[in-house]
């Protein structure tokens, strides 16, 4: 049965009538993200699952394919991913099992591990991207791109308080 009130501004309603009124602002963001948060991975999931990828893969496939060689070390996909070195490491092991990457270790420096794209994993991105871009596309539309332009930089506010680097237009 669906709610026949937003959950969030009744939980926020209990939340000041609990004599928390102080933190139910922010109680009520934190939820609303989350919720946008499941919303907008459905939609991605939905997109790629086709592909066989979840977006964390994709976005490793993706990064590979914008450095010259296609290939990064592992460590430096973490940084720049934003992920734990295990995330990383669990993304390459899927990857490399479906044939989209493969570790390699070159010779000025062999205690590094890269990851390099296939020509698969290369063919795959690229279809992938195209049907994850109507998602965004579609996104943009629903939304007005104003408003996903303001909610970006909003968020990156958010990010930028708890320390990430958010670089301004």
């Amino acid at each position: 049965m669906e709610p026949t009130r937003d959950p969030i501004r009744e939980a926020h309603r209990q939340w000041v009538a609990h004599g928390w009124g102080d933190a139910a602002d922010a109680m009520a963001l934190v939820t609303s993200v989350t919720r946008a948060q499941q919303l907008l991975a459905e939609r991605v999931e939905r997109a790629l699952r086709p592909h066989g990828l979840t977006f964390a893969r994709f976005e490793v496939l993706r990064l590979l394919s914008f450095t010259r060689d296609r290939a990064l070390p592992m460590t430096r996909l973490g940084s720049l991913l934003q992920v734990h070195p295990a995330s990383v490491t669990s993304a390459v092991d899927r990857l490399e099992a479906q044939g989209f990457v493969r570790r390699q270790r070159r010779s000025e420096d062999r205690r590094v591990v890269h990851a390099e794209l296939t020509e698969a994993g290369a063919a795959t991105v690229d279809a992938a991207t195209v049907d994850l871009n109507a998602v965004f596309t579609a996104l943009g539309s629903d939304l007005g791109d104003d408003t996903v332009r303001d909610l970006t930089r909003l968020l990156g506010t958010l990010r930028a308080g708890a320390g990430d680097r958010v670089d301004g237009d």
